[in-house]
């Protein structure tokens, strides 16, 4: 169970996931914070009665007026982790690249040591 954890651990290259891990940790941070920083809370308004007599013309602007806040603070998150999505996917785009980048250098590798191994067999076959 474990060789394919070890296997899968020589093949990261280490150096670009290093590289990158600031911009994602300061992208995660950011993202975070925009979470935990305090929004503008709305209290929530009470369910309108159908019995009772319609909003004023002024309760209904405030109700509009939070709707448009709660909008735009939605807006604002989905805009930051959209950003921060595209960041990691480029950064997982860059990985697999060298995944394979690296599966094609160890082809080419098991291939040479191939070719070495049949040529030391045939000058020890002399």
């Amino acid at each position: 169970m474990a060789i394919p954890w070890i296997a899968a651990l020589k093949i990261i290259p280490w150096g670009d996931v290093i590289e990158h891990a600031p911009k994602v940790l300061n992208a995660a941070r950011k993202l975070l914070d925009k979470q935990k920083a305090p929004t503008v809370q709305v209290p929530p308004s009470p369910p309108m009665d159908l019995s009772a007599e319609p909003p004023s013309l002024g309760e209904l602007r405030n109700r509009l007026v939070e709707a448009r806040q709660l909008i735009d603070q939605q807006a604002a998150a989905q805009q930051q982790m959209a950003q921060t999505l595209s960041e990691l996917a480029e950064q997982n785009a860059r990985l697999v690249e060298a995944v394979q980048l690296l599966r094609v250098r160890t082809r080419v590798l098991i291939v040479v040591v191939a070719v070495l191994v049949v040529g030391v067999a045939v000058l020890l076959a002399r």
